[in-house]
């Protein structure tokens, strides 16, 4: 089947169009090792329902280095699929062969509504007579995320476009930037979210839980750090960086952050309580769940700490954590080694003063294929669906295609110290990151497409469509 999505892919065969050729052409379908003919269906459901995001992702990177490959050494093969469908095009529909098509109009009357429904709830608080309104300064912002740029030529830019008399100067944006209270920015960040989700709501429902993934980002940060106590250290010892941790769904729904938290950790340039992450964690699941029913959080082993499965337990969510491998995991393992056993399960139990709760470790083949994986959950799994249970981690690589997304698409640079700047512009770019989900999501709606990870608009092409929106043509 692998080969056969690879075969559709290079020679842009539909479904229907590949089992007709399996049935003209037998040598192929030998060559592919069936000894029967499927049916589209068949491959319809291998395709959604048996490979994961992973599987989907390297079946195009193999296709799509072949079509370059005949190209590129003019290897005369005329079944092969023309070059210009698969270059520059990083995010692939996740169907290989189904035709997708909408109108600009459609995309441009979509992203217009998707901005509609979001300035409206951040407040700066500025006087009513005030030279700009709100909105104008929410318009600038938007503009220098998407031509990524700072914040003095943004405005200039902005203001060629739009005329002098419109748009604000770039001292009067970070001014007036800086009067929103980082509590209440939060805050309309959540507003804004349950307002993005009702607009959809009769597209989509939540009614079943989601899975949702938490992890923390970092925007580096090369000034001093005296006196800066929302610049924290990172893995490299040598660098410094603000911190923001998010709650995003993940899975098969719809791709969007849920909440937003800074992370305020402790340093040896002031003086920050130490870290409590798992009042971060607490923070981001109860503003998520207003929003949506949460079934299972996915974290990484930043997040391994019994605060932090108390605190989820507490919240009455299941979780999956990896584990760090302390002197009882390490006996487990030997244990295991010497009775030639690749899965285990050990029950165990947290006791902290929020609580207790009883909860197990998994111990199942590493994905990278050397040695033993160890996850906590407070799910009941036994050792038959461990290995299983635990796949479902892989799904959290999307939270990092997701950062990427959010820095290098929509995220306007800045090299102000002042941390309110920093957390206005790493919000707003995570709204125009969600901004776009919706849009690509209403558009798989509107063409009744399959609601997949994989975007059908790429961020460049939102980026272009909402600038078109907001700046009208010479």
């Amino acid at each position: 089947m692998v080969l056969s999505f690879v075969f559709m892919e290079i020679t842009g065969d539909s479904y229907a169009n590949f089992t007709r050729r399996l049935t003209r052409q037998p040598e192929v379908a030998t060559i592919l090792g069936f000894s029967r003919v499927p049916d589209e269906s068949a491959f319809s459901r291998a395709w959604r329902n048996r490979f994961d995001d992973a599987t989907h992702g390297y079946i195009h990177a193999a296709a799509h280095f072949v079509v370059k490959e005949v190209h590129d050494r003019s290897i005369s093969e005329p079944e092969v699929r023309p070059k210009a469908e698969i270059v520059d095009n990083t995010q692939e529909d996740a169907d290989p062969v189904e035709d997708k098509s909408f109108s600009q109009d459609e995309i441009v009357q979509i992203t217009r509504l998707a901005r509609d429904h979001a300035y409206g709830h951040f407040d700066s608080g500025r006087a009513s007579n005030a030279s700009y309104e709100d909105t104008q300064f929410f318009e600038l912002q938007t503009f220098m995320g998407m031509v990524r740029c700072g914040t003095a030529q943004g405005a200039t830019r902005f203001q060629y476009r739009r005329g002098e008399e419109y748009g604000p100067h770039g001292d009067t944006h970070l001014r007036t930037v800086k009067q929103f209270d980082p509590e209440e920015l939060v805050n309309g960040f959540d507003e804004i979210t349950d307002h993005l989700l009702s607009v959809i709501a009769s597209e989509a429902s939540f009614r079943r839980p989601v899975t949702a993934a938490i992890d923390i980002t970092t925007i580096p940060y090369y000034g001093d750090t005296e006196e800066m106590p929302m610049v924290s250290g990172t893995k490299d010892r040598d660098s410094r960086a603000f911190k923001f941790a998010t709650l995003s769904i993940i899975g098969q729904n719809i791709p969007v952050v849920l909440a937003v938290e800074p992370v305020r950790e402790s340093s040896e340039w002031d003086e920050n309580p130490s870290n409590q992450i798992h009042r971060t964690v607490r923070r981001l699941v109860r503003r998520a769940k207003k929003h949506v029913p949460i079934e299972t959080v996915l974290c990484d082993r930043e997040f391994d700490s019994i605060q932090v499965f108390q605190t989820l337990s507490n919240l009455d969510v299941n979780y999956l954590i990896p584990k760090r491998v302390s002197s009882s995991e390490r006996d487990v393992l030997e244990q295991m080694e010497e009775d030639d056993q690749e899965v285990a399960v050990e029950s165990a139990s947290v006791h902290v003063e929020s609580g207790s709760h009883p909860m197990r470790l998994l111990y199942v083949p590493s994905t990278s294929g050397e040695g033993t994986a160890v996850f906590a959950t407070n799910l009941r799994v036994g050792p038959e669906e461990a290995e299983t249970f635990c796949q479902r981690y892989s799904r959290r690589w999307q939270i990092e295609s997701e950062y990427k997304s959010i820095k290098g698409d929509f995220l306007a640079k800045t090299s102000s110290k002042d941390y309110r700047v920093r957390l206005f512009y790493f919000v707003f770019a995570v709204l125009l990151y969600n901004i776009w989900r919706l849009t690509d999501f209403l558009l798989k709606a509107d063409i009744d497409g399959e609601m997949d990870y994989a975007p059908v608009i790429t961020a460049g092409e939102c980026v272009e469509l909402v600038a078109s929106a907001l700046i009208p043509h010479d």
